[in-house]
């Protein structure tokens, strides 16, 4: 995905392809796919640390986090300030 024209960054198969096999392709999508729910999903799911490189919002959902922490503890590091604070997320984090 990083060599490929900035279309096809924008296309939302392709990048969900990409991001099921390696979730750190996240960070060559095109910016509203980066606010995609389902597609960051996938990508923290594969790669924890791939939540980086989602959109604002989407640091402050915790369910995505919670995804992202349980792939890569490491993840937390990115999540929105108040879920830092969240107890039992923290806590699966340091499982």
């Amino acid at each position: 995905l990083a060599h490929a024209a900035e279309p096809l960054k924008a296309d939302r198969e392709l990048v969900l392809v990409a991001v099921r096999q390696d979730g750190w392709a996240l960070v060559y999508a095109a910016e509203p796919l980066k606010a995609d729910r389902e597609l960051v999903l996938e990508a923290v799911r594969q790669n924890g640390g791939a939540l980086a490189y989602a959109a604002e919002p989407l640091k402050a959902d915790r369910e995505l986090v919670l995804k992202a922490v349980l792939q890569d503890c490491a993840a937390l590091v990115y999540a929105a300030e108040p879920l830092k604070a969240d107890r039992e997320l923290v806590l699966e984090a340091v499982r």
